[in-house]
């Protein structure tokens, strides 16, 4: 890895988890993406780069702060992390098999829907 490229990283780094711990998204918008258009990863490289992230606790010190702030539901949070970890195992299943081409396009669409839906509200 050059120079040039550890201060990508650790700009993405930065920035998905300033938004994530603003907004509650970092890997989807801000990872996936950066990785794609500032480093030349493929799809597939960028989303399971992305998954990697998740598998120590990097939003801990998040979680703490909205705990602190009462906005934590520990019981959906265990009932969405255990069905997260089946859904992610299935979904990579999916997408490892979808050409990249095919799955940065069905990404894409992805996000368009989801913010024209938080746009325009309910």
């Amino acid at each position: 890895m050059t120079t040039i490229q550890l201060i990508i990283v650790l700009l993405i780094g930065l920035t998905a988890g300033l938004v994530s711990g603003a907004l509650g998204v970092g890997g989807g918008i801000i990872i996936i993406p950066s990785l794609i258009f500032f480093l030349g990863f493929s799809q597939h490289m960028a989303q399971g780069t992305s998954l990697a992230i998740l598998l120590l606790p990097t939003g801990i010190l998040a979680v703490m702060q909205y705990y602190k702030g009462g906005y934590v539901d520990f019981k959906v949070a265990f009932i969405l992390m255990l069905l997260f970890v089946i859904g992610a195992y299935l979904g990579s299943i999916i997408s490892v098999n979808i050409p990249d081409k095919m799955l940065r396009k069905i990404f894409g669409i992805f996000m368009l829907l989801v913010s024209i839906k938080m746009i325009i509200g309910k």
